[in-house]
């Protein structure tokens, strides 16, 4: 069964995506980050996943890049904490995007590595993704990231492959947050 990966960055895809290759699962990941600035960040993402993709000889697809549209839908939102209502909301708003994306490609199935950070809640992005899921008719796979070995697996490819490892989720509140 193919299916698409979201993928957030290298540094939380890249055990899932080696994981995944070794099964020979049939995947593509998909690099849809509206919420990532300054757009330089977002470019050096971009990149650094591409790379994780080429290693592993997996299909990379990058969906437009429209903070505009990100900041819009989450407007109202901006002095919520991490792991507060803006961050399920861009759960939702990007997990959706994708479900849309995939069925216009044939997908039935999407996934993600959202929740691989430990500074994002897990339940979190599998209830904005089954809402996403209920929404668009497209399956979403829960995937686990971080335990049975996962955590160290990607500790030891963040080091082994030089994986630039960015220090905040990527939205510009984060980014004030970690100034602060």
């Amino acid at each position: 069964m193919k299916f698409l990966l979201l993928s957030c960055c290298a540094p939380c895809s890249c055990a899932v995506i080696k994981t995944l290759a070794e099964k020979a699962e049939d995947f593509e990941v998909v690099f849809y980050n509206p919420n990532v600035v300054p757009q330089e960040e977002y470019i050096r993402r971009r990149d650094e996943n591409r790379r994780i993709c080429e290693v592993y000889d997996i299909p990379f697809i990058e969906l437009d890049y429209n903070h505009e549209k990100w900041n819009q839908a989450i407007k109202g939102l901006e002095n919520e904490p991490e792991r507060g209502k803006r961050c399920e909301l861009c759960f939702y708003m990007r997990l959706k995007a994708v479900m849309e994306y995939a069925k216009t490609r044939g997908i039935s199935c999407v996934a993600s590595v959202l929740g691989v950070s430990r500074y994002k809640d897990l339940a979190q992005v599998n209830r904005s993704a089954h809402r996403a899921e209920e929404e668009t008719g497209v399956k979403y796979l829960e995937i686990e990231g971080r335990k049975g070995g996962m955590q160290e697996l990607r500790c030891r490819l963040i080091k082994d492959l030089d994986i630039y490892n960015q220090k905040y989720c990527g939205c510009q509140f984060s980014i004030l947050k970690e100034k602060e």
